[in-house]
């Protein structure tokens, strides 16, 4: 795709005028880094405030009970039962329970709208699925962005416009306003830190932007550091550690799972699914540390200690957090076990490395205390 072919965001000439890099992602032209650089933006997001155009990704609105059993007949998670102010995280699967997508369905209030925000690699997908054998309108593309404020000092600096947003938890949603602009309040993100994703109508996107800009713990973040934050969080990213030949329970994602439903049998793939985790899947997701400096990258060859081929890294980068290389990959169930020694195939020659827990860096979510 030609630079002229590719989609601009509301944002788009903010970013140019934040000295951002541009480069296609998703069919977009999109913000890597901007003038400080990813590993700058990494550590601000770690430590202040990130603010993220994420608005490449799709939200779609599913209006009525028979538009969420649309969706229910495609996701292993209960969409039916989802109470109102909550979200959940789930996979769209098709009949062989592979991964068409990965998810957020959110459930702002008690009516009978449920959002989707799905990655923009897959919206077009996603919708064709859900609108099939049901009228177009029941399943809505709204005029909306999506800006993501994410670290330590996110919810610091929200309070300040939204003194509503000290009441979400982790997961949690809702309709407010920030300042005078309406918009879906999250709780949620991709860094693992705590933060807020915001769906806000086009007309008032930069209005949004430029009132978060105004406090000093507020920087802009492009996707590289979005990259390197989510895989320090041991996030799945679809296209790397997620495809439709990749299932749940291989991903290492059976907590998405509803029980009930999985003994229902009533969503796409359920039988597959129930197989896998009564007998193990052959292959696995796992976090992998790397001795040494020398970063795997996607397609890197993984190894057992005596050689033989054993999986494929999915996602590797450097930690800038950690200081020292991490990746995610699959391997064969019997190697999946925590300090399993591997070798990683990294510009022709072994690299020793072995499998890590994950996340890497502990997941720092303002989750609901128990009462």
């Amino acid at each position: 795709m030609t630079d002229d072919a590719l989609r601009r965001t509301t944002l788009h000439d903010w970013h140019i005028s934040a000295s951002a890099k541009m480069v296609p992602f998703a069919g977009y032209d999109m913000p890597v880094q901007y003038k400080d650089g990813i590993i700058a933006e990494h550590h601000h997001t770690r430590n202040e405030a990130g603010l993220f155009d994420v608005s490449h990704m799709g939200q779609i609105i599913l209006h009525g009970q028979e538009a969420w059993k649309r969706l229910a007949a495609h996701v292993p998670s209960d969409v039916m039962g989802l109470k109102p102010g909550r979200m959940r995280y789930t996979t769209l699967l098709n009949d062989w329970g592979g991964v068409i997508d990965d998810l957020m369905m959110v459930r702002p209030d008690a009516g009978n709208d449920l959002w989707v925000v799905v990655n923009a690699s897959r919206k077009e997908v996603d919708l064709a699925l859900l609108r099939k054998n049901m009228p177009g309108d029941k399943a809505e593309v709204p005029a909306r962005d999506l800006i993501a404020l994410q670290g330590p000092k996110a919810a610091k600096v929200l309070r300040q416009y939204c003194p509503q947003s000290a009441e979400l938890s982790f997961m949690y949603a809702t309709f407010t306003g920030i300042g005078n602009i309406p918009v879906m309040l999250m709780r949620s993100g991709y860094t693992g830190e705590d933060g807020f994703e915001i769906s806000v109508e086009t007309k008032r996107t930069l209005d949004l932007v430029a009132l978060l800009s105004k406090s000093p713990e507020v920087k802009p973040v492009g996707l590289g550091a979005r990259d390197t934050l989510r895989l320090e969080a041991g996030l799945c990213l679809y296209g790397h550690e997620l495809n439709e030949k990749i299932t749940p329970v291989e991903a290492n994602l059976n907590w998405i799972i509803s029980r009930q439903r999985l003994s229902e049998g009533e969503f796409s793939g359920a039988s597959i699914l129930e197989a896998e985790m009564l007998n193990m899947p052959e292959r696995l997701r796992v976090g992998i540390a790397v001795d040494g400096r020398a970063p795997a990258r996607e397609g890197a060859e993984i190894r057992n200690a005596e050689g033989r081929p054993i999986g494929i890294v999915t996602s590797g980068s450097f930690s800038p957090t950690l200081n020292k290389p991490i990746a995610m990959g699959y391997v064969e169930h019997g190697y999946s076990e925590p300090d399993t020694q591997l070798q990683l195939i990294v510009r022709g020659h072994p690299i020793p490395a072995h499998v890590a827990p994950l996340p890497f860096v502990a997941h720092r979510y303002a989750r609901k205390m128990a009462a």
